[in-house]
């Protein structure tokens, strides 16, 4: 039942038990499952946070209604100070998101077959100042997603590619702000409501469960895109060590900016434009291949800590998430600046065309953008809910801004031709480079402690979604079919530009140019504010996402 007071002015909710409305799921790229207290737990040598606070992997025997499940980090959650799990992401998968719990349950039953819900506790409210919000957005939205923007703007065209940068930017902004506009008309107090509860509320059922759905597609992208940059990180660190030890290289080997820099790929331009990568494997032979054997090693080392009884031991690395952005963008400045500028006249004056390959920058950047399906939740911890607008846009062009600092300056200085540029920036730089073995060691434990929080929550998605029942049989399953989908991915479509775009083109329909615009027409027809005008610019940008998402397929050149 609703009672609003004016146009935009929070609604007062009553649920009833057993309502349709009531909020069952969280939707978003972050899991927060709500702490349990039991008596008398096991408490984990890690931390002072209890290894029950938090579903065991097939402890549970059944789904409780209790939990509130969000998903995808681009970086690992965060434990608070009350030992709250904190959501950040992926597929960037940051450091983030102050998640505070609408309740927690004493359990006086400590058999996990028949858990007993017998006392709810106050509401716990954290707030944040608008400089903290503003930093959490920047950090949650930035990731991996900065190491494919040069390669995003050498598709697009140099000045094209700034532009596309500005529009998407733009957009995702508005469509964000909308999904505010829906939740505080909805009632801005209300705890745990995200995108998936609005859609029942003012859709339909069907629209919750293609909510659903793409969530777990976004976790499935993100875990593939993970994978291949754990993959190459492993690849490229191991070949550093062993020759190192062995002194396989030459101290004057990098004399020169250009001995530091490669185009590990080359063009041939026949009836096809295809790319091909000249090596697959190094000096440790064969049996240490990048596309064949080091996908399935990984699989074999990082697998068993898919099966920790608790996620909270990779919280303690968060800080990873920020300390990695940080370094990756000094890394680029310094790199650069070392070069200098290196555009020949006819790079300036084809700078303006905008090249037919141009929808890779676009799809990439709608998961290079994306943050809405949390973005409620980050938001309602803002001390100054007046200011979420505000706090809002300032992010959003932090985050602009960053893209465009990195992207613009690796382009211009980049001393090869610009057809080198890899999706994967790190790739055009030889492996004994120590500014570049720093990233890839940083980013690779930093992925190592974000993946299998990933799984986890993709885990506890597809359970709660379908089975809804938890047993170790189940999740071992999962975790091999997960894995397994993975390493082909690493063997047969190693390509991180490739599969950030369509994921990025797939959830952007979805998240950022549908649900948001369809939601918030919904707001206005029961405002009986609804005008022509809206409706022809609300359905003008899903149609903008379909078309990006189909134009993915007509892009060739890796």
């Amino acid at each position: 039942m609703y009672k609003c007071m004016n146009d935009w002015e929070p609604c007062i909710i009553q649920h009833d038990s057993g309502s349709e409305s009531a909020p069952l799921f969280s939707s978003g790229s972050h899991t927060s499952i709500e702490p349990i207290i039991f008596q008398n737990s096991e408490t984990s040598d890690l931390d002072s946070t209890s290894m029950n606070s938090y579903f065991k992997y097939g402890s549970l025997g059944s789904c409780s209604q209790h939990s509130n499940v969000i998903q995808v980090p681009k970086r690992p959650p965060p434990l608070a100070d009350d030992h709250t799990l904190v959501t950040p992401l992926i597929l960037n998968t940051s450091s983030f998101l102050n998640v505070t719990q609408d309740r927690c349950y004493e359990i006086h039953n400590t058999d996990l077959e028949t858990v007993e819900t017998v006392e709810t506790c106050k509401d716990v409210k954290s707030k944040q100042s608008s400089l903290v919000t503003i930093f959490s957005v920047w950090n949650t939205i930035l990731g991996s997603s900065l190491l494919t923007i040069p390669w995003g703007i050498q598709m697009a065209g140099f000045f094209p590619g700034i532009i596309l940068i500005l529009v998407m930017s733009g957009l995702c902004l508005y469509t964000a702000y909308c999904l505010l506009l829906v939740h505080k008309y909805y009632g801005s107090g209300q705890k745990g409501i995200e995108v998936i509860q609005l859609c029942r509320i003012y859709l339909n059922k069907w629209v919750e469960y293609i909510a659903k759905t793409f969530s777990i597609a976004v976790l499935l992208g993100a875990t593939i895109a993970y994978w291949i940059l754990m993959s190459n990180f492993l690849y490229n660190s191991v070949n550093f060590i062993y020759d190192s030890i062995v002194s396989q290289y030459s101290a004057n080997d990098n004399t020169s900016y250009a001995s530091e820099v490669l185009c590990p790929k080359r063009i041939i331009y026949n009836s096809t434009n295809l790319v091909i990568h000249d090596y697959t494997y190094n000096t440790l032979g064969p049996f240490w291949d990048l596309y064949k054997t080091v996908p399935i090693f990984l699989g074999l080392l990082i697998f068993p800590f898919l099966n920790f009884n608790s996620p909270t031991f990779f919280t303690k690395f968060n800080s990873l998430g920020t300390m990695s952005v940080i370094y990756l963008i000094i890394f680029v400045l310094i790199k650069s600046y070392s070069w200098g500028i290196n555009m020949n006249e006819i790079e300036w004056t084809t700078s303006w065309t905008l090249k037919l390959s141009f929808p890779a920058l676009s799809g990439m950047l709608a998961l290079s953008f994306f943050i809405h399906n949390i973005i409620i939740t980050i938001m309602q911890n803002n001390h100054d809910q007046s200011k979420n607008g505000r706090d809002l846009s300032i992010a959003y062009l932090l985050v602009t801004s960053t893209y465009i600092i990195v992207g613009v300056v690796f382009y211009i200085c980049f001393p090869l031709s610009k057809l080198c540029i890899e999706d994967n920036l790190l790739n055009n730089f030889q492996k004994w480079n120590g500014l570049t073995v720093g990233v890839r060691i940083v980013l690779l434990f930093q992925l190592l402690t974000v993946y299998p929080l990933l799984a986890y929550m993709l885990r506890v998605q597809l359970l709660l979604s379908i089975c809804k029942t938890f047993n170790t049989s189940y999740v071992i399953l999962i975790n091999v079919v997960l894995v397994s989908i993975c390493i082909l991915f690493a063997v047969f479509i190693p390509y991180i530009g490739t599969i950030i775009r369509y994921t990025g083109a797939l959830s952007g329909f979805i998240y950022i140019f549908t649900l948001p615009n369809l939601l918030y027409l919904a707001i206005l027809k029961q405002q009986k504010r609804l005008t022509i005008f809206s409706t022809l610019l609300h359905i003008s940008i899903p149609i903008f996402g379909f078309l990006n998402l189909v134009a993915q397929f007509f892009i060739t050149q890796y």
